[in-house]
């Protein structure tokens, strides 16, 4: 009788601990999601003035790529395009966000970007309103892009025009590509083909 009674006992107190545990990483795994926000919470202005909220992309790849039309990589713009047309049909998209930050590289208002990028590169992905990407101004949606205390991802910095960040499917960050790296790069492409 005794030893039934304290294997009861031995029972029920590896079950509270048990329970203890996991209510624990419960709380810890829902810290962490809350930590990780989504591109989905954001809405931004296009190069026309429109809201453009991100929830709409919810579901494809996303390429965020921060632009300048007076820069030695200008010409990205035309791979920028290639990527799109051959991939847009495959849930992956690219958004484009001018900024100046770089060498007063991108000096125009909305509507000269809009015309250079449409005259010389025939850029028909979106493209939205000028911002800062780095400094006391930097736009919320680069603060997600840079900061692991956001995107629960990496801290990172914008190192200069044409810098690439790559979002999931599930609008979660997975990868940030130098300005260099032109953008029909292996590591790009196998990411959107999912290899």
């Amino acid at each position: 009788m005794k030893k039934s009674i304290i294997a009861c006992a031995l029972v029920f107190f590896a079950s509270q601990s048990f329970q203890a545990q996991s209510k624990k990483l419960n709380v810890e795994n829902k810290k962490e999601m809350k930590m990780k926000e989504s591109l989905y919470h954001f809405k931004v202005e296009d190069i026309e003035g429109n809201e453009f909220d991100f929830s709409t992309l919810k579901g494809k790849k996303v390429m965020i790529v921060n632009t300048a039309s007076k820069c030695g990589l200008t010409p990205q713009y035309k791979e920028l395009q290639a990527l799109y047309e051959k991939y847009k049909d495959s849930d992956f998209v690219i958004v484009g966000f001018p900024a100046n930050n770089f060498g007063a590289q991108e000096p125009g208002t909305e509507s000269e970007i809009a015309t250079f990028c449409e005259r010389n590169y025939g850029v028909s992905f979106p493209m939205m309103s000028k911002i800062s990407v780095k400094g006391d101004d930097m736009h919320v949606i680069y603060q997600y892009l840079t900061q692991k205390s956001k995107n629960g991802v990496e801290d990172s910095e914008v190192k200069w025009n044409f810098q690439k960040y790559l979002i999931n499917e599930n609008g979660i960050l997975e990868k940030v590509i130098a300005p260099t790296t032109l953008p029909t790069d292996a590591s790009i492409v196998n990411w959107i083909e999912g290899k």
